[in-house]
């Protein structure tokens, strides 16, 4: 893998996601990074840090796609757990602890998961 350079964009994006409590998108990313760098250069360090495996990209029930921290991923990098999506404050949260069950066939091999589950989040209720 190519050695990436800790710019002061990637360090920042990068303290941004670790110390939020919910998945970012790039345009609330963008806003609170005060134009430190444009939305082209914050794809491209998102994209870095996702095959770092430091985050992990969410598909919220809308389509739009968050970030979120690798806070559970210690010596295997897995994203076996449920995100939960606010209907109400739009916020997509990590449910490291709910880990999903399903059954598919021998023949089918997974590259991906996306599990979401729509409701009302604790702070809105």
């Amino acid at each position: 893998m190519k050695k990436t350079r800790n710019t002061k964009a990637k360090t920042k994006i990068q303290e941004l996601i670790d110390s939020s409590s919910v998945a970012l998108s790039p345009s609330e990313i963008h806003n609170s990074l005060e134009g430190i760098c444009d939305k082209v250069t914050i794809y491209r360090i998102l994209q870095r840090l996702m095959e770092a495996d430091l985050i992990h990209k969410i598909v919220d029930t809308d389509g739009s796609i968050k970030y979120a921290s690798c806070y559970s991923c210690q010596s295997v990098h897995e994203h076996d757990h449920v995100h939960f999506s606010c209907e109400n404050c739009k916020s997509v949260t990590c449910l490291d602890d709910v880990k999903p069950k399903y059954e598919l066939a021998k023949s089918y091999m997974v590259s991906e998961m996306n599990f979401i589950i729509s409701g009302i989040c604790p702070q809105c209720s």
